[in-house]
């Protein structure tokens, strides 16, 4: 049950800094991000950076 947990903190973590790098392409902004990424998230999620399907898409054009 412990690895799952620390699975999905480290995904979800990376996860906020694909999407720090998207919107800010700042090197300072991606280590501040990193270190609070939680905090980051919830802000993304609350101000709709992460709407309209963009949850998905922005993960995915790392992939293209």
């Amino acid at each position: 049950m412990e690895s799952r947990h620390s699975i999905l903190y480290l995904v979800l973590g990376l996860y906020t800094l694909m999407i720090s790098w998207h919107y800010n392409h700042n090197w300072i902004l991606l280590l501040i991000h990193w270190i609070f990424w939680p905090i980051y998230l919830v802000y993304e999620l609350l101000i709709g950076h992460l709407s309209h399907d963009l949850w998905r898409t922005i993960p995915m054009s790392y992939f293209k």
